[in-house]
């Protein structure tokens, strides 16, 4: 495990905390009023234009009438969707700021879930142990100071015949080759406090005695130019504009920052 900081020491988790509050991930995918019906769907269309894998990995309609517990669901894009699939679903979050627009979303669509602030390093406090079918975290346990404490807690409130999927970030991947070069940070601002990066076999050796991994892979590579996309312009930079799309998928399945697991609770 390495971090995408260089931080010497693991900061708290106030420091994660405030972090995000300060600027919740993704509140910039759109220009329209925040807390709109048209700034959600702008936020969720460049989501999921910018990261298509999402949608094929959450695979939301599979969820219908199930207990979803999202670690980590930030303002909402992916819990609306689970939401809308049918599921039984709940969020949590460490940032406040994150949760008051996750609440605003469902109310201005009309959905039904929960949504709680939850440390997601003592979450079997706040519930019952075997509650949840699926624990879904995007993105989020890299982010916390002791990920490995996450995943015992998560073990807890899974069923014992529940699925985890989540997302890691990944060491062997061209944003962290370009990270270590100083050219790229982990995440859209500045000063994130921590932000681990694995590699596969790091994974199993996290979840080691928790949860079997039955399929780990890559993908995401971000191409666009910064200085455009920040408004809302799209276009490649060279290196990948001159790629054919079988080309740039091929890079993405090698050297993706994002890292897909889906694994089941180890057999008690």
């Amino acid at each position: 495990m390495s971090t995408a900081t260089h931080k010497q020491s693991i900061p708290d988790v106030n420091a994660v905390r405030d972090y995000w509050d300060r600027r919740p991930c993704n509140v910039r995918h759109s220009r329209k009023e925040i807390g709109t019906e048209e700034y959600f769907n702008e936020v969720e269309a460049r989501k999921y234009f910018v990261e298509p894998h999402i949608p094929g990995f959450a695979e939301f309609p599979k969820w219908k009438g199930a207990k979803v517990l999202e670690v980590g669901c930030g303002i909402g894009t992916d819990a609306v969707n689970f939401a809308r699939a049918g599921a039984d679903y709940t969020g949590i979050d460490l940032s406040e700021a994150s949760l008051a627009l996750a609440r605003k979303r469902f109310e201005v669509f009309g959905l039904r879930g929960t949504i709680e602030w939850c440390n997601a390093e003592r979450l079997a406090e706040s519930f019952p142990a075997h509650s949840f079918d699926l624990v879904y975290s995007f993105g989020v346990i890299h982010h916390t100071p002791h990920p490995r404490k996450v995943f015992e807690q998560i073990a807890e409130i899974i069923k014992p015949t529940g699925t985890l999927k989540c997302m890691l970030y990944a060491t062997h991947s061209w944003k962290n080759a370009m990270i270590e070069a100083g050219l790229d940070q982990p995440e859209a601002q500045s000063g994130c406090p921590v932000a681990f990066t694995y590699t596969h076999e790091e994974i199993r050796e996290l979840l080691a005695g928790l949860f079997d991994v039955t399929e780990i892979t890559q993908a995401h590579i971000f191409p666009y130019v910064i200085e455009k996309y920040v408004k809302y312009e799209y276009e490649r930079q060279p290196w990948f504009k001159a790629m054919s799309p079988e080309v740039f998928n091929a890079l993405e399945r090698s050297f993706g920052w994002h890292t897909l697991i889906t694994a089941k609770p180890v057999a008690s």
